[in-house]
């Protein structure tokens, strides 16, 4: 008799909920997003499910209504009621037996939570430290996978040296990302960070970042940064879809700057809170 063990049971294998068939536990093989509310409206909804739209082509899942996904998302917000929160959501290929491969009629899962996030966040006021660490993701770092056992063991290792994030390094010592944010240096009051591309995440917070940055008439640049340089510059940040622009003052032993959150930083921290409410000033034409 084919059979399952789920915990403490045992199931014949034609009784087992397909749940824990999903292709996502077998192989990670799905997409996610993250978006986020403040004081009861979803910022940069149409930026994430773009995105997510990408990620979904990109892996061949094309039996998707993304309108559907759309009208989903929104019942599940509205019904949550939460002014301030996370909404993470994901879809895998589906559920089956476990192979490689899979047949063209499977039909997809999806899944999705909203959660209370803190605001205002503590740890803004400080900043925070990070960590450098290898980059030994896969090579399709622009496409928002389930596949983030790297991001795990890294994010983990930059707790076990108390700090807030891992920055990622590739194997020529070019920064790429944190394992779950964008960053940025801030060097002669440019601010700095690495092109898009396959080896990092296309960042909602990142576009808007740029888009401050010409509201602002600050400089843009996108270029290789390595880790010497960005213990070096002025200022240093990240851009996280659950804590907006976060101040780093600590780069693995080095502090940046006078160990305190820089003007330029906290310029954009105060900018990016002004155009998340919902009567916010769209800069989304500039881009």
């Amino acid at each position: 008799m084919e059979l399952a063990i789920v915990q403490e049971r045992i199931i014949p294998l034609s009784e087992l909920d397909p749940v824990y068939l999903d292709r996502g536990i077998f192989f990670g093989d799905g997409v996610y997003d993250v978006m986020r509310s403040y004081s009861g409206h979803i910022f940069a909804f149409d930026d994430h499910i773009a995105r997510f739209e990408y990620s979904l082509r990109e892996i061949g899942i094309t039996t998707v209504d993304i309108g559907l996904i759309r009208e989903k998302i929104i019942d599940a917000f509205n019904r949550a009621s939460i002014d301030d929160c996370m909404i993470y959501f994901h879809i895998t290929r589906g559920s089956a037996m476990r192979s490689h491969d899979w047949d063209d009629d499977i039909e997809y899962n999806f899944f999705l939570t909203v959660t209370n996030l803190i605001s205002p966040d503590p740890i803004k006021k400080t900043g925070v430290a990070v960590c450098s660490h290898e980059d030994f993701r896969w090579k399709r770092c622009d496409i928002k996978s389930l596949n983030l056992l790297p991001n795990v063991m890294a994010k983990r290792s930059a707790h076990e040296k108390n700090c807030f994030e891992a920055i990622l390094f590739d194997s020529d010592g070019n920064i790429t990302e944190g394992s779950s944010s964008a960053f940025f240096a801030v060097i002669d009051g440019c601010v700095v960070t690495r092109p898009l591309g396959r080896e990092i995440l296309s960042s909602v917070t990142r576009k808007y970042v740029e888009l401050i940055a010409k509201d602002l008439g600050v400089t843009f640049i996108e270029r290789s940064l390595t880790v010497d340089e960005a213990k070096n510059a002025d200022e240093l940040f990240l851009g996280v879809t659950t804590r907006d622009i976060l101040g780093v003052v600590k780069f693995d032993s080095t502090v940046i700057g006078d160990a305190k959150v820089g003007p330029v930083t906290r310029l954009f921290e105060d900018t990016y809170a002004k155009i998340v409410r919902p009567t916010c000033k769209d800069l989304s034409a500039g881009i």
